[in-house]
């Protein structure tokens, strides 16, 4: 992927920048192999684009409202713009230049952490593969509010493709990307996204996968995975419904793909919940559930650890799928797994973390490792995805 930003010291976030692909790949592959030794079989890498893969942009807003950068702040705490990044796709880098000049038309001033004052701290950007938008305002206060919907028609009117505007309030002085409340600001709250053979209902505070291409393909190896496994079970007498739990499930990528592939294989009397904490991820995964008429699919909005461990053994799954964070399960979901009813007998751990895995598969003595696979979601990086099947010895 060719980068002026790069090239000119600007930016230095894509840290292989320059290194082919391939070779990212391979080095990625040979650093999960070594951290996770026990895995015997490791399928062939996922791979997708270099570049344009990113479906969500998240730009922090610096310099002033009459000049606004977009893009990354420098060490001293100054903007950098970066509105023609190569890491996104058209849909969002051509919307940039509007959405500076609506900070401007707005009078939208833009927070100076040094100084730790103004209004406007990010702008968030996500699109689908039909190129329609979702536009987040992330702001200290309301001050600004009735700016933004006075000069709304004119942004929707310059970027036709926008669905949904929401306003996020972030009143900390605090590094972080969002706060706890949403304004929405159009009468939509949810942008459908394709990953894989499901459509998703992104909603401003869900999680989604930003590399929609390889993230398709990791939802699609978990359903294909999944149905060895039913059919396996049914062969060895197992129960008639595949019961399965997809905790941290999000916006139900891998719970959606289960069950639609139970439907398409007609087992469809398999039991699919998912558990997950964000309000707004469990709403896009109840209504995406609901759209594609998926109604064996329970999705609760639950702390993942707190209700495994309330769950009755009666109510055990078959299969556990989990995509916890950065940090990992934990001890004591790991503790829970590693005794866990003897009905549930297949855990796929899905990890954007190799070392956590790692640490976390030595927490659990009482599965083995049955075959892994890279998906190089995070090109340019050394960050990497790495999907583990392992059964109970």
């Amino acid at each position: 992927m060719q980068c002026d930003y790069y090239d000119a010291g600007a930016c230095r976030s894509c840290t292989l920048m320059g290194v082919p692909e391939d070779v990212q790949v391979a080095d990625a592959q040979e650093r999960v192999e070594a951290l996770l030794p026990t895995v015997p079989t490791w399928l062939t890498p996922a791979t997708g684009p270099a570049s344009r893969f990113r479906n969500r942009a998240k730009m922090v807003v610096a310099g002033t409202a009459e000049a606004p950068t977009l893009g990354i702040l420098d060490a001293a705490g100054r903007g950098v713009d970066l509105v023609r990044c190569g890491l996104y796709p058209a849909s969002i880098t051509d919307a940039l230049e509007p959405l500076r000049a609506f900070v401007t038309r707005a009078a939208l001033v833009p927070y100076d952490v040094p100084a730790r004052r103004g209004e406007l701290k990010h702008v968030h950007v996500t699109t689908n593969d039909a190129g329609e938008l979702m536009v987040r305002f992330v702001l200290r206060s309301t001050e600004s509010l009735p700016r933004i919907r006075k000069h709304l028609p004119w942004l929707l009117e310059q970027v036709p493709s926008i669905r949904v505007v929401s306003a996020n309030l972030l009143p900390q002085h605090a590094a972080l990307l969002e706060g706890d409340v949403e304004v929405p600001l159009t009468p939509a709250e949810r942008l459908p996204v394709q990953q894989g053979g499901v459509t998703l209902l992104a909603r401003p505070q869900g999680f989604l996968q930003t590399n929609t291409d390889v993230a398709g393909q990791l939802y699609t190896q978990v359903a294909a995975w999944v149905d060895d496994l039913d059919d396996d079970e049914r062969r060895d007498g197992g129960a008639a419904a595949l019961r399965v739990w997809d905790l941290y499930c999000g916006a139900g990528g891998f719970a959606l793909h289960v069950a639609a592939g139970a439907a398409s294989t007609g087992t469809g009397d398999r039991e699919v919940v998912g558990v997950e904490t964000s309000e707004q991820a469990v709403a896009a995964a109840r209504d995406a559930a609901a759209t594609a008429g998926l109604a064996g699919t329970t999705v609760v909005h639950a702390d993942a650890t707190a209700w495994a461990r309330e769950q009755p053994e009666a109510a055990a799954p078959d299969v556990v799928v989990v995509n916890p964070p950065r940090r990992g399960l934990g001890e004591q979901l790991c503790a829970w797994l590693d005794a866990a009813p003897p009905r549930t007998r297949h855990l796929l751990y899905s990890s954007c973390n190799p070392a956590s895995l790692a640490t976390d598969l030595e927490a659990l003595p009482g599965w083995e490792p049955v075959r892994g696979r890279l998906f190089a979601m995070f090109p340019q990086t050394t960050h990497a995805e790495v999907l583990v099947q392992l059964r109970r010895r």
